[in-house]
């Protein structure tokens, strides 16, 4: 209950500063949590395991069975006198078993310990989920930046290009100024349309994992309770994360598996009890004239023992199998053991890079738009080229892309970093899209059902379909930075050509 980031201030303060009209990350997740069909396939399969408990409970019931009969004899031996022209019968058997050598037993315990790690799995799927979902949300909030940067760098760029038209003209300018420009102009369209190729990807992914086309997207909660120390992330991680748990049960699962491998040598015993009715329906003996009861019933008790004596050694097998089974559950927990090391260590390490990058970045974007106004003010007394200007504005470009890149990275690896530790499932992030999915209660629900006849209306199918969402487009949702609106030629003069520095 640590990463409950929505409801911290920083949130309530982005969520009353947001447009009426901006979609929260809060909104999205919840969209997820409630139509995602990987995550309402997941809960689906969770149910079925569910219901291993009372199957492999039933072995250890008594069973009743009923079997009845009917019979016409067309044919009859020339020599029986007696036999009868029909019929019917009806048998009841009741079987009570009393021991199985302990695979009833085992089996439930297995069937039980699968339960708890499929639902454990289930909240690795939420986190991953979310995950996926946080990752899609920041993905079209950069890309929409870097399609706004590049927008306004073609604009900017078109400007110059014709300032430096109309300053050829007049000698103000050689032709390899204008060159330059139309250059830098062409790959500025070429990375504008790759930018807006990517934010149309980023927008389809969003509506893959949300369900919905993305409108203009608010600035994300800041992440609360990170580690101070990748150390730390690791031990959290090692005590909460649920892919780690589920294995680990798992692991459990398999060592009852064993106990019921070894069943299949041992004795089972249990109680019959029958019952027998028949009826000639008046054919037994009609034709000799001699009565005789037509009809009949009969009962009986036993006690019934069952010894394998050889079976080809096939136990043996069995029991071979399962252990082999469970050694490998044993080390699926340790690779998976692994994997949430490496995870939390290496999301750990990308989100404090990301921090880093940022604070380089935000001091590099203040640098570059200080120098290229500067440049801009040189350019206009004859002190710098068209080329000076055109490189301080690709560096502000980069610069940036390059911010905008990391923050995206940051809170990515952030919210990564609180999944590996176990805290980024519903039940952490606060979400009030309706009451949470609860495994519990469906489990709770059916594990002590021994009837037969009893049903539950088909589960509901909440998993969304997408097809009839708009094809997205690189349409821009947020207003551009004015930074680099003003044409580079802004106040430059028109000179003489032998007089300008420029040249």
């Amino acid at each position: 209950m640590r990463a409950l980031f929505f409801v911290t201030g920083t949130a309530l303060l982005a969520l009353v500063a947001a447009p009426l009209s901006a979609e929260t990350l809060r909104e999205a997740l919840v969209k997820a949590y409630n139509t995602n069909p990987t995550l309402a396939a997941q809960r689906a399969s969770q149910r079925g395991v569910d219901e291993n408990v009372p199957i492999i409970r039933s072995q250890g019931l008594p069973g009743v069975q009923l079997q009845s009969t009917y019979t016409e004899n067309v044919v009859k031996a020339a020599n029986s006198f007696v036999s009868p022209d029909r019929q019917a019968g009806a048998s009841v058997t009741l079987a009570v078993p009393i021991y199985s050598g302990g695979a009833v037993r085992n089996g439930i315990r297995a069937a039980q310990t699968r339960v708890e790690s499929g639902q454990l799995s289930l909240r690795g799927t939420e986190a991953s989920l979310f995950t996926t979902v946080v990752g899609a949300y920041m993905d079209v909030i950069r890309d929409e930046a870097i399609v706004g940067l590049n927008t306004q760098n073609v604009r900017v760029l078109e400007v110059n290009l014709q300032a430096s038209r109309d300053r050829f003209q007049v000698g103000d300018l050689t032709r390899t100024d204008v060159a330059q420009s139309e250059a830098r102009l062409a790959v500025a369209r070429s990375q504008l349309q790759s930018s807006q190729a990517q934010l149309i990807t980023s927008r389809e992914s969003y509506i893959r994992f949300v369900g919905t086309e993305p409108g203009r997207l608010d600035t994300p909660p800041d992440l609360p309770n990170l580690p101070a120390e990748p150390d730390v992330a690791v031990d959290v991680a090692l005590k909460n994360n649920p892919t780690l748990l589920a294995a680990a049960k798992a692991r459990d699962a398999a060592g009852y598996d064993i106990g019921v491998a070894r069943a299949n040598r041992l004795p089972t015993v249990a109680v019959n009890v029958g019952g027998n009715y028949y009826n000639y329906l008046g054919s037994l003996g009609s034709g000799t004239g001699v009565a005789v009861r037509q009809s009949g019933k009969a009962a009986t008790v036993g006690l019934g023992l069952t010894m394998p004596l050889y079976q080809g050694g096939r136990p043996a097998a069995q029991i071979r199998q399962a252990q082999d089974a469970r050694v490998r559950a044993i080390e699926q927990v340790t690779e998976t053991e692994r994997g949430v090391i490496a995870q939390a260590r290496s999301a750990y390490a990308v989100w404090k890079s990301s921090l880093e990058t940022i604070a380089s970045s935000e001091v590099a974007v203040n640098a570059n738009k200080l120098s290229l106004e500067g440049v801009r003010a040189e350019n206009s007394v004859g002190n710098r080229t068209i080329l000076d200007i055109l490189n301080a504005e690709q560096e502000l470009l980069n610069s940036q892309v390059t911010l905008v890149t990391a923050q995206r990275d940051a809170y990515v690896a952030g919210f990564a970093l609180l999944a590996a530790m176990g805290e980024a499932e519903a039940r952490n992030l606060g979400l009030d899209g309706g009451p949470l999915y609860d495994p519990v209660a469906h489990y709770t629900s059916v594990r002590h059902r021994i009837w037969d006849w009893s049903s539950d209306p088909d589960p509901a199918v909440t998993g969304t379909r997408t097809n009839a969402t708009r094809p997205q487009t690189a349409k821009m949702t947020q207003p551009l930075d004015p930074i680099l609106e003003a044409p580079v030629d802004r106040s430059a003069p028109i000179t003489a050509g032998n007089a300008t520095k420029n040249r």
